[in-house]
């Protein structure tokens, strides 16, 4: 049988249920990571209070944890390609639940910091084993599939941090209150770990190859020199101390390309593949996911607070607003697949459109009615606008890296998120120049308005990207030209 290339059914079967349990652990760990960022914000007023946290205290529990989780992922991910990507990923969901427990048993607010940096660290380094798995254990053709799906993990996870967060609170079981944002991580890390220990089988990718200390050292100074400024920004607006810092962080990750270009002529092996860039549409949807990412999250954060405080919306209103934004997103992941076999790129182009154009409406209402808005009037423009994040946001990842070969697309397992994670970042920073300085009607239109300006910006843009390949009735796919 071997001999004439025919495939035991059974045995195809077999090897796709593994893969699709394989990427469940993959899906829970991404979902763990991600909520852990926006979770905390409902429950900061009930920990900070409990454990009389300071106000540089209160900006390290949400920090921490982002800092720790950006830096980790590059050095992570080489890590993963060097011992092996089930070994780290299972280690690291190890390392994720038991912070998660320490956090969730702290008697302090400094031992809640560190227990939170030490999560961040384990979650950066179940991130970065992630894409690389995906591409490991699917064949090319579903790829765009299983990317899209990881996408709306992560995204749903975003909006759904909040949520859960409010719920647990309310809830209150056993009188933990706030210690629950964190224990729920519990269950989901078992089970994470038994589907990952029992069907993840990929190993090491690297032959004897070493990892790339200086790079480790520039990369990781650059991102926490970055990052650490961009959260003094939130708290503190800008100052010449957080932007002198920026720009030193500006140098450092310049000094790193440099480095690593400099290692791939000696015929060594980098932390990071600056040639990833030479392929337009990575080099476009870097561009893209950073933007949005930074975008998306100082919509959520803000639109919250808008709600609640500027419109005065009780929180029970204020998550409806946002299921109905969810549900339009829902609706738009569905569609995106059909809708970009369709059209291309120009469907995404369209769907961060639409969204552009509800996010400028919501400016233009707001001057208008003076903040008294019409709730049944809302309806549609919300669930319209997430309708067009849900085309674009599932599908603008699976594009950028659709020109990638298998080697190439395992290298970006770390660089990928670290890309979402900058975004989120500058997002926050100039989210708190633009918003929390000016925490009034007013402050809540420039916000619209200049969000509504950034996706209008985003969508011009993806029509640089190259179209994405065709898929033949057989699977099997036929690259665009790049």
């Amino acid at each position: 049988m071997a001999g004439t290339g025919i495939r035991n059914p059974m045995v195809v079967a077999r090897g796709e249920l593994t893969a699709w349990l394989t990427f469940a652990a993959c899906l829970i760990s991404v979902f763990m990571q991600t909520i852990d960022v926006t979770i905390v914000n409902t429950a900061l007023p009930d920990i900070t209070r409990d454990l009389a946290a300071s106000a540089s205290a209160q900006l390290l529990v949400i920090s921490g944890y982002s800092l720790a989780f950006a830096c980790t992922l590059l050095t992570a991910a080489r890590l993963g390609a060097l011992w092996g990507r089930r070994r780290v990923f299972l280690v690291a969901v190890v390392a994720f639940t038991a912070a998660s427990v320490w956090c969730g048993i702290s008697t302090g607010a400094a031992e809640l910091v560190v227990a939170r940096i030490a999560q961040g660290v384990a979650g950066g380094a179940m991130a970065a084993q992630t894409l690389a798995i995906l591409v490991a254990v699917f064949p090319r053709a579903r790829h765009p599939q299983v990317f899209a799906l990881y996408g709306l993990a992560a995204g749903g996870a975003g909006m759904v941090g909040p949520i859960l967060g409010g719920i647990l609170l309310t809830l209150n079981l056993w009188g933990l209150g706030w210690h629950w944002v964190f224990l729920i991580n519990v269950p989901m890390g078992i089970a994470a770990f038994a589907l990952a220990g029992r069907f993840l089988r990929v190993e090491a990718e690297s032959d004897g190859a070493r990892l790339d200390l200086g790079g480790v050292l520039l990369s990781g100074a650059s991102l926490l020199a970055l990052l650490y400024a961009l959260a003094d920004v939130q708290r503190r607006g800008w100052r010449a101390q957080p932007v002198g810092i920026v720009l030193a962080a500006v140098a450092l990750g310049a000094g790193f390309l440099v480095y690593q270009r400099i290692l791939i002529r000696r015929g060594r092996v980098p932390l990071m593949r600056p040639d990833l860039f030479a392929d337009r549409g990575f080099a476009v949807g870097s561009v893209l996911v950073t933007g949005f990412f930074g975008m998306f999250t100082a919509f959520v954060f803000a639109a919250s607070i808008t709600f609640q405080d500027e419109l005065h919306f009780s929180p029970l209103r204020t998550g409806i607003a946002m299921t109905i934004f969810a549900l339009g997103a829902g609706m738009g992941a569905l569609a995106a697949p059909f809708l970009v076999r369709r059209w291309g790129i120009r469907a995404l182009a369209a769907g961060i459109a639409l969204y552009a154009g509800c996010m400028a409406a919501a400016a233009v209402y707001l001057v208008l009615t003076d903040g008294v808005i019409s709730v049944a009037l809302t309806v549609v423009p919300v669930f319209v606008s997430g309708l067009g994040v849900g085309v674009f946001g599932l599908q603008v990842q699976p594009v950028m890296l659709a020109g990638l070969d298998a080697g190439q697309l395992g290298e970006t397992s770390g660089l990928l998120p670290t890309m979402e994670q900058i975004g989120n970042a500058v997002g926050l920073a100039v989210l708190s120049t633009v918003f929390f300085r000016a925490h009034t009607l007013g402050g809540s239109i420039a916000m619209f308005a200049a969000i509504a300006v950034v996706a209008a910006g985003l969508a011009a843009i993806t029509l640089l990207l190259p179209e994405p390949p065709r898929h033949d009735a057989a699977g099997l796919t036929d690259p665009a030209p790049r």
